[in-house]
């Protein structure tokens, strides 16, 4: 199977990242670290607009 890279197919990693924080917020929230769990709910975020506006570039490649 040959594998190469396409332009900004990087977007699925932020993706990645994005749902990795957001599992660690749910998972300060119910432990009761309210401050870890705002801070990786803002990181999640972030992650997902960069991979919306990254998805977008690349449908309009």
């Amino acid at each position: 199977m040959l594998e190469y890279a396409l332009p900004l197919q990087a977007g699925g990693e932020f993706l990645y990242w994005a749902i990795v924080f957001f599992v660690l917020a749910i998972v300060a929230a119910a432990v009761g670290a309210r401050g870890v769990a705002g801070i990786s709910m803002e990181i999640a975020r972030i992650f997902v607009l960069v991979f919306i506006v990254l998805a977008i570039v690349a449908l309009l490649l």
